[in-house]
């Protein structure tokens, strides 16, 4: 709870610094502001508490706000949908999903490798929260990277992101990307601040990478629904796909991202060749050889 704590109060810095004054509704202040954002005060009095109250939070105090107060924060600050679910995961108003230990080496069920198969036009993969692959059809593998062929403990999309030459090469919007990984992880780390293997892989990308050591102090947190990636592939050159998340009904910890591309497109095209050239014997090579650097 203590991590929650301190992760709450960097949080709420971090959220005010990012919010426009005016925007927020507060009148013109001649006053110099010495930092971006909002001040404590104005926080506060936008959220109905008192200053000390707001201030003990952002300090990482062992407070409990009601639900109440977490609601009027998250409408003082302006926070969207994974914002919001951020910080009701940090004060524990929402009861955190269940933990299964070990959960990304447990074998998915044969109706869902079914599922993914016979989805053989589109790629698809299968992340849990922590973004560890727990399974990928063989155009995932064409279009992104043959997971199965790294040790069982790097299959992580975000690791492979990161410390990966090939995703750099491959993602056109590489940037956009990778931030979008790490906001996705801290929103995943709110839910479960004493997920030993969560923090360990944070620990790591920290330590490797500056990039990602940058974007985590951000405090940004984002929740992947749906969204694009522009490619430029080795097989099919340019592409840009399209990707929806589907969760699991009694399985949130599971979520199927299937990426299509528009009909007719050039897009659409380059998807249509490269399952054709991938095809079991035709003897085209996949994709080139990962390469990551610890």
């Amino acid at each position: 709870m203590a991590n929650n704590n301190r992760e709450l109060g960097n949080f709420l810095r971090k959220a005010r610094s990012q919010v426009d004054p005016e925007q927020a509704g507060l009148p013109p202040d001649s006053r110099t502001r010495r930092v971006p954002g909002l001040r404590r005060e104005e926080v506060a009095r936008l959220a109905g508490v008192s200053t000390d109250y707001y201030a003990r939070l952002e300090q990482g105090r062992p407070i409990a706000p009601s639900p109440g107060v977490v609601a009027a924060l998250c409408r003082a600050l302006g926070l969207d949908e994974a914002g919001r679910t951020y910080l009701h995961d940090l004060v524990g108003v929402t009861a955190a999903p269940s933990r299964r230990p070990g959960r990304s080496a447990r074998r998915l069920r044969p109706g869902l490798h079914q599922l993914i198969d016979a989805l053989d036009g589109e790629p698809v993969l299968v992340l849990d929260r922590r973004s560890d692959v727990l399974a990928a059809n063989r155009m995932a593998k064409a279009l992104f990277t043959d997971f199965d062929q790294m040790p069982v403990r790097h299959r992580n999309y975000a690791r492979w992101m990161f410390l990966s030459e090939e995703s750099r090469s491959l993602f056109v919007d590489w940037e956009d990307q990778a931030r979008a990984a790490v906001e996705s992880l801290r929103l995943e780390a709110g839910r479960d601040a004493d997920d030993r293997a969560t923090n360990d892989l944070i620990a790591e990308l920290r330590e490797k990478s500056t990039e990602f050591d940058h974007w985590w102090e951000k405090h940004r947190v984002h929740q992947r629904t749906h969204g694009s990636k522009r490619l430029h592939h080795a097989l099919v050159g340019e592409l840009t796909v399209e990707y929806e998340t589907l969760t699991l009904p009694g399985d949130p910890d599971t979520t199927l991202f299937v990426y299509t591309a528009e009909p007719g497109s050039a897009s659409r095209q380059a998807l249509d060749l490269l399952a054709m050239w991938t095809l079991p014997g035709t003897g085209t090579p996949r994709t080139g050889t990962t390469q990551e650097h610890d």
